[in-house]
Protein backbone atom coordinates (compact mmCIF):
# COMPACT_ATOMS: atom_id res chain seq x y z
CA UNK A 1 0.00 0.00 0.00
CA UNK A 2 1.28 3.30 -0.86
CA UNK A 3 1.18 6.63 1.61
CA UNK A 4 -1.68 8.24 -0.87
CA UNK A 5 -3.83 4.96 0.08
CA UNK A 6 -3.47 5.11 3.35
CA UNK A 7 -3.99 8.63 3.71
CA UNK A 8 -7.51 7.97 1.82
CA UNK A 9 -8.44 5.04 4.28
CA UNK A 10 -7.30 7.30 7.06
CA UNK A 11 -9.49 9.84 5.57
CA UNK A 12 -12.96 7.61 4.73
CA UNK A 13 -13.17 5.74 8.12
CA UNK A 14 -14.34 9.34 9.53
CA UNK A 15 -16.70 10.17 7.23
CA UNK A 16 -18.41 6.46 7.30
CA UNK A 17 -18.82 7.13 11.08
CA UNK A 18 -20.56 10.01 10.72
CA UNK A 19 -23.34 8.84 8.69
CA UNK A 20 -23.99 6.09 10.90
CA UNK A 21 -24.67 8.55 13.79
CA UNK A 22 -27.10 11.17 11.64
CA UNK A 23 -29.05 7.42 10.66
CA UNK A 24 -29.46 6.59 14.46
CA UNK A 25 -30.36 9.90 15.30
CA UNK A 26 -33.73 10.24 12.59
CA UNK A 27 -34.72 6.95 13.56
CA UNK A 28 -34.46 8.55 17.08
CA UNK A 29 -36.68 11.26 15.82
CA UNK A 30 -39.28 9.49 13.58
CA UNK A 31 -40.19 7.33 16.82
CA UNK A 32 -40.33 10.15 19.30
CA UNK A 33 -42.81 12.10 16.93
CA UNK A 34 -44.68 8.82 16.52
CA UNK A 35 -45.12 8.17 20.00
CA UNK A 36 -46.27 11.81 20.36
CA UNK A 37 -48.81 11.46 17.86
CA UNK A 38 -50.22 7.92 19.24
CA UNK A 39 -50.15 9.95 22.89
CA UNK A 40 -52.13 12.34 21.60
CA UNK A 41 -54.29 10.55 19.83
CA UNK A 42 -55.16 8.71 23.15
CA UNK A 43 -55.92 11.84 25.11
CA UNK A 44 -58.52 13.18 22.29
CA UNK A 45 -60.11 10.43 22.85
CA UNK A 46 -60.00 10.01 26.44
CA UNK A 47 -60.79 14.25 26.40
CA UNK A 48 -64.12 13.29 24.42
CA UNK A 49 -65.08 10.03 26.06
CA UNK A 50 -65.26 12.16 29.20
CA UNK A 51 -67.16 15.16 28.19
CA UNK A 52 -71.46 14.76 28.48
CA UNK A 53 -72.95 14.02 25.53
CA UNK A 54 -74.51 17.42 24.86
CA UNK A 55 -71.58 18.76 24.64
CA UNK A 56 -69.93 16.78 22.06
CA UNK A 57 -73.23 16.26 20.08
CA UNK A 58 -74.78 18.33 17.95
CA UNK A 59 -78.41 19.34 19.19
CA UNK A 60 -81.28 17.74 17.12
CA UNK A 61 -83.78 20.20 16.15
CA UNK A 62 -87.10 20.33 17.59
CA UNK A 63 -89.92 19.75 15.62
CA UNK A 64 -92.75 22.43 14.55
CA UNK A 65 -96.25 21.38 14.79
CA UNK A 66 -99.53 23.50 13.68
CA UNK A 67 -102.01 23.36 16.75
CA UNK A 68 -105.44 24.90 17.28
CA UNK A 69 -107.26 24.71 20.67
CA UNK A 70 -110.54 22.65 21.38
CA UNK A 71 -113.37 24.79 21.19
CA UNK A 72 -116.70 24.19 23.49
CA UNK A 73 -120.19 24.99 21.87
CA UNK A 74 -123.84 23.84 21.79
CA UNK A 75 -124.69 20.75 19.71
CA UNK A 76 -127.39 22.19 17.04
CA UNK A 77 -127.77 19.77 14.06
CA UNK A 78 -130.61 18.56 12.04
CA UNK A 79 -130.51 14.61 11.06
CA UNK A 80 -132.37 13.30 8.27
CA UNK A 81 -134.21 10.29 9.80
CA UNK A 82 -136.67 7.61 8.21
CA UNK A 83 -139.88 7.45 9.41
CA UNK A 84 -143.73 5.28 9.13
CA UNK A 85 -147.06 7.23 9.43
CA UNK A 86 -149.29 4.74 11.21
CA UNK A 87 -153.07 5.12 11.55
CA UNK A 88 -153.67 6.07 15.33
CA UNK A 89 -155.78 3.40 15.78
CA UNK A 90 -156.01 0.10 13.71
CA UNK A 91 -158.59 -2.64 14.67
CA UNK A 92 -159.57 -5.94 13.12
CA UNK A 93 -163.02 -6.21 13.29
CA UNK A 94 -164.60 -10.15 13.88
CA UNK A 95 -167.87 -11.24 15.08
CA UNK A 96 -168.03 -11.92 18.59
CA UNK A 97 -169.93 -15.41 18.22
CA UNK A 98 -170.64 -17.25 14.95
CA UNK A 99 -173.18 -16.36 12.64
CA UNK A 100 -174.45 -15.54 9.06
CA UNK A 101 -174.61 -12.03 7.57
CA UNK A 102 -178.22 -10.33 7.14
CA UNK A 103 -176.90 -7.39 5.89
CA UNK A 104 -173.35 -5.40 5.16
CA UNK A 105 -173.85 -1.20 5.36
CA UNK A 106 -170.30 -0.04 4.38
CA UNK A 107 -167.68 -0.87 2.04
CA UNK A 108 -163.62 0.03 1.72
CA UNK A 109 -163.08 3.63 1.53
CA UNK A 110 -166.64 4.42 3.46
CA UNK A 111 -166.57 7.05 6.57
CA UNK A 112 -168.00 5.90 9.64
CA UNK A 113 -169.16 7.52 12.91
CA UNK A 114 -168.52 5.91 16.56
CA UNK A 115 -171.77 3.61 17.11
CA UNK A 116 -172.75 3.10 13.50
CA UNK A 117 -174.11 0.00 12.67
CA UNK A 118 -171.50 -1.72 10.57
CA UNK A 119 -172.93 -5.35 9.84
CA UNK A 120 -176.00 -7.11 11.28
CA UNK A 121 -176.13 -11.36 11.81
CA UNK A 122 -178.19 -13.59 12.20
CA UNK A 123 -177.71 -16.85 14.45
CA UNK A 124 -180.58 -19.75 14.01
CA UNK A 125 -179.38 -21.78 17.35
CA UNK A 126 -180.05 -18.45 19.33
CA UNK A 127 -183.34 -19.85 20.50
CA UNK A 128 -182.39 -23.15 21.73
CA UNK A 129 -179.22 -21.87 23.40
CA UNK A 130 -181.17 -19.40 25.46
CA UNK A 131 -183.70 -22.66 26.30
CA UNK A 132 -180.75 -24.38 27.62
CA UNK A 133 -179.96 -21.91 29.56
CA UNK A 134 -182.74 -20.87 31.55
CA UNK A 135 -183.59 -24.55 32.00
CA UNK A 136 -179.50 -24.26 33.83
CA UNK A 137 -180.59 -21.88 35.74
CA UNK A 138 -183.92 -23.19 37.14
CA UNK A 139 -181.88 -26.67 38.10
CA UNK A 140 -179.27 -24.67 40.30
CA UNK A 141 -181.86 -22.68 41.64
CA UNK A 142 -183.65 -25.59 42.80
CA UNK A 143 -180.62 -27.19 43.84
CA UNK A 144 -179.71 -24.00 46.05
CA UNK A 145 -183.75 -23.75 47.85
CA UNK A 146 -182.88 -27.94 48.83
CA UNK A 147 -179.47 -26.76 50.50
CA UNK A 148 -180.78 -24.10 52.30
CA UNK A 149 -183.82 -26.30 53.40
CA UNK A 150 -181.40 -28.50 54.47
CA UNK A 151 -179.30 -25.46 57.12
CA UNK A 152 -182.85 -24.80 58.54
CA UNK A 153 -183.40 -28.83 59.33
CA UNK A 154 -179.96 -28.73 60.97
CA UNK A 155 -180.23 -25.34 62.75
CA UNK A 156 -183.54 -26.68 64.20
CA UNK A 157 -181.91 -29.81 65.25
CA UNK A 158 -179.08 -27.93 66.81
CA UNK A 159 -181.97 -25.72 69.00
CA UNK A 160 -183.07 -28.36 69.90
CA UNK A 161 -180.05 -29.74 71.30
CA UNK A 162 -179.02 -27.29 72.85
CA UNK A 163 -182.57 -27.26 74.55
CA UNK A 164 -182.20 -30.56 75.93
CA UNK A 165 -178.33 -30.04 77.02
CA UNK A 166 -179.59 -27.44 79.02
CA UNK A 167 -181.84 -28.63 80.80
CA UNK A 168 -179.19 -32.03 80.89
CA UNK A 169 -176.92 -29.93 82.45
CA UNK A 170 -179.71 -28.62 84.94
CA UNK A 171 -180.19 -32.61 86.42
CA UNK A 172 -176.41 -33.49 86.22
CA UNK A 173 -175.80 -29.82 88.23
CA UNK A 174 -178.74 -30.60 90.97
CA UNK A 175 -177.46 -34.62 91.20
CA UNK A 176 -174.04 -33.55 91.95
CA UNK A 177 -175.04 -30.89 94.54
CA UNK A 178 -177.48 -33.83 96.83
CA UNK A 179 -174.17 -36.34 96.28
CA UNK A 180 -172.01 -34.09 98.56
CA UNK A 181 -174.35 -35.80 101.13
CA UNK A 182 -173.71 -39.34 101.96
CA UNK A 183 -176.57 -41.83 101.11
CA UNK A 184 -179.13 -39.14 99.30
CA UNK A 185 -177.41 -39.80 95.38
CA UNK A 186 -176.30 -43.00 94.32
CA UNK A 187 -173.04 -42.00 92.32
CA UNK A 188 -174.01 -43.87 89.42
CA UNK A 189 -176.79 -41.89 88.50
CA UNK A 190 -174.14 -39.02 89.00
CA UNK A 191 -172.12 -40.86 86.64
CA UNK A 192 -174.79 -41.51 83.84
CA UNK A 193 -176.15 -37.64 84.16
CA UNK A 194 -172.58 -36.74 83.40
CA UNK A 195 -172.75 -39.09 80.35
CA UNK A 196 -175.90 -37.81 79.00
CA UNK A 197 -174.42 -33.85 78.96
CA UNK A 198 -171.19 -34.99 77.57
CA UNK A 199 -173.62 -36.92 74.50
CA UNK A 200 -175.36 -33.55 74.83
CA UNK A 201 -172.33 -31.32 73.47
CA UNK A 202 -171.23 -33.93 71.04
CA UNK A 203 -174.55 -34.03 69.22
CA UNK A 204 -174.24 -30.26 69.19
CA UNK A 205 -170.66 -30.23 67.88
CA UNK A 206 -171.95 -32.63 65.04
CA UNK A 207 -174.45 -30.45 64.33
CA UNK A 208 -172.81 -27.32 64.06
CA UNK A 209 -170.32 -29.40 61.29
CA UNK A 210 -173.07 -30.43 59.82
CA UNK A 211 -174.14 -26.95 59.58
CA UNK A 212 -171.28 -25.38 58.11
CA UNK A 213 -170.81 -28.07 55.68
CA UNK A 214 -174.25 -27.58 54.85
CA UNK A 215 -173.45 -23.84 54.45
CA UNK A 216 -170.74 -24.08 52.47
CA UNK A 217 -172.82 -26.30 50.07
CA UNK A 218 -175.52 -23.37 49.55
CA UNK A 219 -172.37 -21.01 48.79
CA UNK A 220 -171.42 -22.93 46.61
CA UNK A 221 -174.83 -23.45 45.12
CA UNK A 222 -175.27 -19.91 44.60
CA UNK A 223 -172.12 -19.72 42.69
CA UNK A 224 -173.02 -21.97 40.89
CA UNK A 225 -176.74 -20.11 40.27
CA UNK A 226 -174.97 -17.16 39.92
CA UNK A 227 -172.30 -18.44 37.09
CA UNK A 228 -175.20 -20.10 35.47
CA UNK A 229 -177.70 -16.84 35.16
CA UNK A 230 -174.45 -14.79 33.92
CA UNK A 231 -174.26 -17.74 30.95
CA UNK A 232 -178.20 -17.50 30.06
CA UNK A 233 -177.14 -13.76 29.98
CA UNK A 234 -174.67 -13.99 27.85
CA UNK A 235 -176.79 -16.26 25.61
CA UNK A 236 -179.50 -13.46 25.77
CA UNK A 237 -177.09 -11.03 24.88
CA UNK A 238 -175.86 -12.68 21.48
CA UNK A 239 -179.09 -10.91 20.01
CA UNK A 240 -176.70 -7.83 20.74
CA UNK A 241 -173.52 -9.10 19.59
CA UNK A 242 -175.04 -9.92 16.01
CA UNK A 243 -175.24 -6.50 15.69
CA UNK A 244 -171.44 -5.25 14.91
CA UNK A 245 -170.87 -0.93 15.40
CA UNK A 246 -168.05 1.14 14.77
CA UNK A 247 -165.66 1.38 17.64
CA UNK A 248 -164.56 4.72 16.82
CA UNK A 249 -164.92 7.25 13.97
CA UNK A 250 -162.69 6.40 10.75
CA UNK A 251 -162.41 5.03 7.24
CA UNK A 252 -162.98 1.39 6.15
CA UNK A 253 -160.18 0.54 4.57
CA UNK A 254 -160.79 -3.28 3.90
CA UNK A 255 -163.79 -5.43 3.31
CA UNK A 256 -163.98 -9.66 3.24
CA UNK A 257 -167.19 -10.61 3.69
CA UNK A 258 -170.66 -10.18 1.59
CA UNK A 259 -174.15 -10.62 2.64
CA UNK A 260 -174.75 -14.59 3.31
CA UNK A 261 -171.59 -15.13 4.12
CA UNK A 262 -170.54 -17.27 7.47
CA UNK A 263 -168.27 -15.40 9.92
CA UNK A 264 -166.99 -16.35 13.14
CA UNK A 265 -164.63 -14.86 16.32
CA UNK A 266 -160.92 -14.97 15.61
CA UNK A 267 -159.19 -18.08 15.39
CA UNK A 268 -155.59 -17.42 15.07
CA UNK A 269 -153.17 -14.28 13.73
CA UNK A 270 -153.75 -15.87 10.21
CA UNK A 271 -157.93 -15.44 10.22
CA UNK A 272 -159.64 -12.75 8.02
CA UNK A 273 -161.54 -10.50 9.62
CA UNK A 274 -164.77 -9.18 8.05
CA UNK A 275 -163.87 -5.62 8.17
CA UNK A 276 -160.54 -3.39 9.23
CA UNK A 277 -161.55 0.33 10.73
CA UNK A 278 -158.74 2.85 10.79
CA UNK A 279 -158.65 6.56 12.47
CA UNK A 280 -156.57 8.33 9.85
CA UNK A 281 -157.93 12.09 10.78
CA UNK A 282 -154.92 11.79 13.52
CA UNK A 283 -151.55 9.55 12.29
CA UNK A 284 -148.84 8.20 14.48
CA UNK A 285 -145.54 9.03 13.13
CA UNK A 286 -142.93 6.36 14.33
CA UNK A 287 -139.23 7.54 14.44
CA UNK A 288 -136.29 5.33 15.04
CA UNK A 289 -133.93 7.50 17.21
CA UNK A 290 -129.84 6.46 16.91
CA UNK A 291 -128.57 5.86 20.49
CA UNK A 292 -126.04 8.83 20.29
CA UNK A 293 -128.58 11.47 19.76
CA UNK A 294 -131.54 10.25 22.26
CA UNK A 295 -130.39 12.81 24.87
CA UNK A 296 -131.59 15.50 22.78
CA UNK A 297 -135.76 13.77 22.97
CA UNK A 298 -138.45 16.14 24.40
CA UNK A 299 -141.76 15.46 24.91
CA UNK A 300 -144.01 17.93 23.04
CA UNK A 301 -141.23 19.16 20.29
CA UNK A 302 -142.59 20.09 16.77
CA UNK A 303 -141.07 18.15 14.79
CA UNK A 304 -140.87 19.13 10.95
CA UNK A 305 -140.65 16.27 7.78
CA UNK A 306 -141.67 16.03 4.05
CA UNK A 307 -143.44 12.60 1.94
CA UNK A 308 -142.77 11.78 -2.05
CA UNK A 309 -146.44 12.12 -2.11
CA UNK A 310 -146.02 15.85 -2.05
CA UNK A 311 -142.24 17.00 -3.12
CA UNK A 312 -141.63 20.21 -1.45
CA UNK A 313 -144.05 20.42 0.77
CA UNK A 314 -143.80 20.29 4.61
CA UNK A 315 -145.86 18.99 7.40
CA UNK A 316 -145.40 18.87 11.06
CA UNK A 317 -145.52 16.61 13.99
CA UNK A 318 -145.74 16.71 17.59
CA UNK A 319 -143.57 14.29 20.11
CA UNK A 320 -145.85 12.47 22.42
CA UNK A 321 -144.62 8.93 23.63
CA UNK A 322 -141.23 7.82 24.32
CA UNK A 323 -140.64 4.44 24.81
CA UNK A 324 -137.38 4.57 26.73
CA UNK A 325 -135.80 1.65 25.84
CA UNK A 326 -133.76 0.39 22.40
CA UNK A 327 -134.02 -1.81 20.61
CA UNK A 328 -131.76 -4.33 21.01
CA UNK A 329 -131.17 -5.23 17.62
CA UNK A 330 -130.93 -1.63 15.86
CA UNK A 331 -129.39 0.17 18.93
CA UNK A 332 -132.11 2.61 18.38
CA UNK A 333 -135.53 4.11 20.23
CA UNK A 334 -138.76 4.14 18.73
CA UNK A 335 -140.19 7.57 19.43
CA UNK A 336 -143.95 8.38 18.47
CA UNK A 337 -144.91 11.73 17.31
CA UNK A 338 -148.94 12.56 16.59
CA UNK A 339 -149.77 14.40 13.68
CA UNK A 340 -153.12 15.88 12.57
CA UNK A 341 -154.43 14.42 9.12
CA UNK A 342 -157.96 16.61 9.24
CA UNK A 343 -157.69 16.88 5.34
CA UNK A 344 -156.83 12.90 4.72
CA UNK A 345 -153.97 13.90 2.61
CA UNK A 346 -151.46 11.64 4.33
CA UNK A 347 -152.13 7.76 4.82
CA UNK A 348 -151.00 5.44 7.07
CA UNK A 349 -148.28 3.52 5.05
CA UNK A 350 -145.93 6.38 4.58
CA UNK A 351 -142.52 6.63 4.73
CA UNK A 352 -141.41 10.11 5.26
CA UNK A 353 -137.70 11.81 5.85
CA UNK A 354 -137.85 13.80 9.01
CA UNK A 355 -135.72 16.43 9.56
CA UNK A 356 -134.61 15.57 13.44
CA UNK A 357 -133.07 18.17 15.40
CA UNK A 358 -129.70 17.46 17.75
CA UNK A 359 -129.22 19.15 20.57
CA UNK A 360 -127.07 18.21 24.00
CA UNK A 361 -128.40 19.31 27.72
CA UNK A 362 -124.53 20.52 27.76
CA UNK A 363 -122.27 22.10 25.49
CA UNK A 364 -119.73 19.77 24.18
CA UNK A 365 -116.16 19.79 23.02
CA UNK A 366 -115.08 20.16 19.53
CA UNK A 367 -111.61 19.83 16.90
CA UNK A 368 -111.09 19.84 13.76
CA UNK A 369 -111.96 16.00 11.72
CA UNK A 370 -108.00 16.74 10.58
CA UNK A 371 -107.02 16.96 14.59
CA UNK A 372 -108.10 12.74 15.58
CA UNK A 373 -106.19 10.14 14.50
CA UNK A 374 -107.46 6.48 13.95
CA UNK A 375 -105.68 3.41 14.44
CA UNK A 376 -106.36 -0.41 14.23
CA UNK A 377 -106.09 -0.12 18.74
CA UNK A 378 -107.06 3.67 19.50
CA UNK A 379 -108.79 7.07 18.25
CA UNK A 380 -106.98 9.85 19.81
CA UNK A 381 -105.78 13.35 19.56
CA UNK A 382 -102.72 14.97 20.25
CA UNK A 383 -102.30 17.25 22.88
CA UNK A 384 -99.55 19.70 23.91
CA UNK A 385 -98.61 20.81 27.56
CA UNK A 386 -95.67 22.62 28.18
CA UNK A 387 -94.09 21.51 24.87
CA UNK A 388 -94.73 17.92 25.09
CA UNK A 389 -96.55 15.56 23.37
CA UNK A 390 -99.47 13.31 24.85
CA UNK A 391 -102.17 11.48 22.87
CA UNK A 392 -106.01 11.21 24.57
CA UNK A 393 -108.78 9.01 23.70
CA UNK A 394 -111.79 10.09 22.43
CA UNK A 395 -115.01 9.00 21.03
CA UNK A 396 -116.42 10.82 18.13
CA UNK A 397 -119.83 12.38 18.41
CA UNK A 398 -121.54 14.38 15.65
CA UNK A 399 -119.98 16.37 12.54
CA UNK A 400 -120.99 19.97 12.79
CA UNK A 401 -119.16 21.47 9.76
CA UNK A 402 -115.54 21.31 9.59
CA UNK A 403 -115.63 20.20 13.48
CA UNK A 404 -116.35 16.72 15.25
CA UNK A 405 -117.32 16.28 18.34
CA UNK A 406 -115.55 14.20 20.73
CA UNK A 407 -116.14 13.08 24.01
CA UNK A 408 -113.34 12.06 26.24
CA UNK A 409 -110.20 13.82 28.54
CA UNK A 410 -110.50 17.25 26.97
CA UNK A 411 -111.07 20.44 28.37
CA UNK A 412 -112.15 23.76 26.69
CA UNK A 413 -109.65 25.80 25.14
CA UNK A 414 -107.12 22.62 25.34
CA UNK A 415 -103.80 23.09 22.80
CA UNK A 416 -104.31 20.15 20.17
CA UNK A 417 -102.43 19.29 17.18
CA UNK A 418 -104.27 20.63 13.70
CA UNK A 419 -102.95 17.53 12.17
CA UNK A 420 -102.61 13.72 14.14
CA UNK A 421 -99.85 10.88 13.47
CA UNK A 422 -98.89 8.15 14.82
CA UNK A 423 -95.62 9.24 13.90
CA UNK A 424 -95.92 12.13 16.57
CA UNK A 425 -94.99 10.12 19.75
CA UNK A 426 -95.59 10.71 23.32
CA UNK A 427 -93.48 12.67 24.76
CA UNK A 428 -91.91 14.37 22.07
CA UNK A 429 -90.57 18.34 22.40
CA UNK A 430 -92.58 20.22 19.70
CA UNK A 431 -92.39 24.03 19.08
CA UNK A 432 -96.07 25.11 18.84
CA UNK A 433 -97.25 27.43 15.57
CA UNK A 434 -100.80 28.14 16.13
CA UNK A 435 -102.96 27.52 13.09
CA UNK A 436 -104.77 30.39 11.14
CA UNK A 437 -108.28 31.13 11.98
CA UNK A 438 -110.59 29.31 9.56
CA UNK A 439 -112.64 31.91 7.71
Amino acid sequence: MTDAESRDELHSEPSLSGQSRSGKTKIVLLVAVVALVTIAVIAWVIIKSTQPANVTAAKPQTPTVTTTTVISQTVNKDLRLPGELRAYQNVAIYPRVQGFVESINVDRGSIVKRGQLLVRMSAPELVSQTGEAEARVRAAQQQRLEMESRVQNVREQRSEAEAKLAADEGTYKRLKAASATPGVVAENDVDVARGVVEADRARIRALNENEKAAHAVVQSQIQNEKATREAANSVRDIESYLKITAPFSGVITERNVDKGSLAGPASGSASTPMLRLQEVSRLRLVISVPEADVSGVESGARIGFTVPAYPGEKFFGVVQRISHTLDERTRTMPVELDVINDSARLAPGMFPEVTWPVTRPQASLFVPASAIATTTERTFVIRVRDGKTEWVDIKRGVSVGDLVEVFGDLQDNDVVTVRATDEIRPGMSVVTKQAPPSK
